[in-house]
């Protein structure tokens, strides 16, 4: 790889790294959601450094060229970032249903509740 796509892409992997850190400490971003990123980045700029190794899993996979691999795991990140929002989506949803059902539950009850309050007679004889 040429040294300048090697330091392009060494600039690129640490500010995503450090982006990402700042969005987390800033509470933009929650934890959970930062740990696929800062891997990806991780492993970005690690294998710019050893550039043998991103050689090495190309052949391993059976792709003509680095080129191929880094296009497959970005797909396989794309991937893993929709299974990870799809379970959140998953939780959030069960979350919404069984607020929905105690909203009407506690509704019924403080419907109920004045109800039996506004027929009630008054025990003071006013």
């Amino acid at each position: 790889m040429p040294i300048r796509q090697q330091i392009f892409a060494l600039i690129v992997s640490a500010v995503v790294f450090f982006f990402i850190i700042e969005l987390v400490r800033r509470r933009r971003l929650r934890e959970e959601y930062s740990v696929l990123w800062l891997v990806t980045s991780v492993v970005i700029f690690v294998l710019v450094l050893r550039y043998e190794w991103l050689v090495a899993i190309t052949g391993w996979i059976g792709a003509v060229l680095p080129t191929t691999t880094l296009f497959i795991g970005s797909i396989v990140f794309l991937m893993l970032l929709s299974v990870q929002f799809c379970i959140k989506i998953s939780r959030l949803t069960d979350q919404v249903k069984n607020l929905c059902q105690e909203n009407a539950l506690l509704r019924h009850q403080v419907e109920a509740l004045a109800n039996g309050a506004g027929t009630a007679k008054d025990p003071g004889g006013s």
